[in-house]
């Protein structure tokens, strides 16, 4: 496996992107783990009509994605999530497939510590944004 970017291999701009499609058991299973069964996740006849007019995927998943680049991608293997601020903008559905995209903005070398933009998208529309600290010792 690989131990991604040290910190000062990287520079203000660099990012990272991972896709994952949303399937009935990554809710399912998502639900189950965290013990959110919201009915608008998991109840379609609930749903229906709900302000969705659908079941959508926990917006927690889609985080999870951030969380899966910083982790896989950049800075990759060892960092340490410090903090994440986030906004949900849009639903995401099942069959929707999530690009979760990282990207520097801040780089303290002394403390070892990034701050990164982080953005869901489903194609071009932005389902999550925020920023977020990571710390790669």
């Amino acid at each position: 496996m690989s131990e991604g970017f040290s910190v000062d291999q990287m520079q203000i701009g660099q990012s990272a992107s991972m896709s994952k499609t949303v399937t009935e058991a990554d809710i399912i299973l998502f639900a189950g783990i965290t013990g959110d069964f919201n009915p608008a996740h998991i109840d379609e006849e609930y749903a229906k009509n709900s302000m969705f007019k659908g079941r959508i995927a926990h917006g927690m998943l889609s985080a999870g994605f951030i969380s899966a680049t910083l982790a896989m991608k950049l800075p990759g293997p060892g960092c340490i999530y410090l903090n994440q601020s986030m906004k949900f903008k849009a639903p995401v559905r099942i069959g929707d497939t999530v690009t979760a995209t990282v990207t520097v903005t801040d780089i303290n070398i002394d403390k070892k510590i990034v701050k990164l933009d982080t953005i869901c998208s489903v194609g071009d529309t932005k389902v999550l944004v925020g920023d977020c600290a990571m710390m790669k010792p």
